[in-house]
């Protein structure tokens, strides 16, 4: 019985031991170490890529915002405030109901399939909107002109940028919405388009928030 005792006893403690070891190791020193060579190599991507704009931090480069003008009484769906670039659709967040306390954005695709009808609606209404909104007085845009980027949201509803074809549709508006000329407003989009990520991944891109940081400044200096 003695020795029995004694044996669980010495499985404990080793059990234990190995217990606070992993616990040191894994909980402590493991996170310390990745942390301080993130730190250390690429400050700002483990900071959260945050973005700021006089002084003060206006976003994030990982995550797209709307730019809507504010909603009028009675008003469900605000409408795009037009003198901004645009970013892509945000149709599948759903809404959130768990916690009501803060205006959260929620992640997450329509998960529809390109066949169903609830889509093609909402593409075709898109698509309707985007040549009605960036149509402007010597400048028509065609429904063939217009990007799948434009009428369709990612896969996580919070895409923080638009192709190139996107940015470029949206510049004649933006220019005749804040009386800049056509060719500031069209050098503001080739200055902030990205290419292909090591020159062959992904496709060429354009950071929304960045760019309309840009055009703000553009404004006031104009």
């Amino acid at each position: 019985m003695k020795h029995s005792v004694t044996n669980t006893a010495r499985l404990l403690a080793a059990g234990l031991r190995a217990l606070l070891a992993l616990t040191l190791v894994t909980g402590v020193i493991y996170p310390l170490v990745i942390t301080g060579i993130a730190q250390g190599l690429f400050p700002a991507k483990a900071n959260g890529s945050k973005i700021k704009a006089d002084s003060k931090v206006v976003g994030s480069s990982l995550i797209g915002q709307p730019y809507n003008l504010p909603l009028d009484k009675g008003q469900q769906t605000p409408a795009p405030d037009l003198k901004w670039f645009q970013g892509r659709p945000a149709n599948g967040l759903g809404t959130n109901s768990v916690n009501t306390q803060y205006k959260l954005l929620l992640s997450g695709a329509t998960n529809l399939s390109p066949d169903n009808k609830d889509l093609i609606k909402q593409v075709q209404a898109a698509k309707a909107a985007v040549v009605k909104d960036n149509s402007v007085p010597g400048y028509t845009v065609r429904p063939s002109q217009v990007p799948a980027d434009a009428v369709t949201s990612s896969a996580s509803g919070l895409d923080p940028d638009i192709s190139p074809q996107y940015a470029e549709l949206q510049v004649h508006r933006v220019a005749e919405k804040n009386a800049l000329p056509v060719a500031e407003v069209q050098q503001l989009v080739d200055e902030h388009t990205q290419g292909r990520t090591l020159g062959f991944m992904g496709e060429p891109r354009v950071n929304v928030l960045d760019l309309n940081i840009a055009l703000k400044a553009l404004v006031a200096k104009n």
